[in-house]
Formats: C-alpha cells, sequence, structure tokens
C-alpha cells in the first residue's frame, strides 16, 4: 500500500474549492500543493502537514504526531499524523487547513 486512498479522498474534499491546488506523486504517497508549495499529502496511512519552522514544536507536542523523517533526516517544518490525530473531520480541516495557509505564506512556485 502506498498510501490509504481514503484518506487522500478525504484531503481532497477538504481541499474542495481551494484554488491553486495541484495534486502530485511524492515520497512514495500523494501531495497536495498550493501555488507550487506543499501543503500536505498522505503516505501511507498517515497525514503529512507542512506547518513550517515556527510551527514545528507545537504541532509536534500535540497528540498523534512525529517527525516526518522518511530518509533518515528530519525535515523540520513537517509533521506526521496518525489516523487518531485526524480521525474526526474537524481535526482532518485543521490540518489541512494549517497546511494550506502555510504553503500560501510562501512565494508562489
Amino acid at each position: 500500500m502506498a498510501y490509504d486512498e481514503e484518506l487522500a479522498s478525504r484531503v481532497r474534499t477538504v481541499l474542495g474549492a481551494t484554488s491553486g491546488v495541484v495534486e502530485k506523486r511524492m515520497f512514495g504517497g500523494t501531495s497536495f500543493l498550493v501555488q507550487g508549495n506543499m501543503a500536505c499529502g498522505v503516505l501511507k496511512d498517515e497525514l503529512i502537514v507542512r506547518v513550517g519552522p515556527d510551527a514545528h514544536e507545537e504541532a509536534l507536542a500535540r497528540p498523534h504526531t512525529r517527525l516526518f523523517d522518511i530518509t533518515g533526516k528530519p525535515m523540520k517544518g513537517w509533521v506526521l499524523v496518525a489516523g487518531e490525530g485526524y480521525a474526526s473531520e474537524g481535526d482532518l480541516r485543521g490540518w489541512v487547513r494549517q497546511g494550506v495557509e502555510f504553503a500560501m505564506s510562501l512565494p508562489a512556485k
């Protein structure tokens, strides 16, 4: 299983009418870019969220999160969220919104 298609579908629904969203295969899963910058994605059954360096520690302090480290080199500003952390629609929306807001704060690519 490369990624959880049901979770990806839920993310697509949350992104809905967000302008400038492009879905792209990355990290062995699927990622959602906003204005050319990755906002979030799905890797296996976990949600990848790009929260940015300033929100990194706060995001890691939340339940069901861990460092985004698939190569042995953790990526600061990115977290992985386990299923319990995005189980409710409200939790999933919150994480996706945080990723989108960070991506939109960056210059468009």
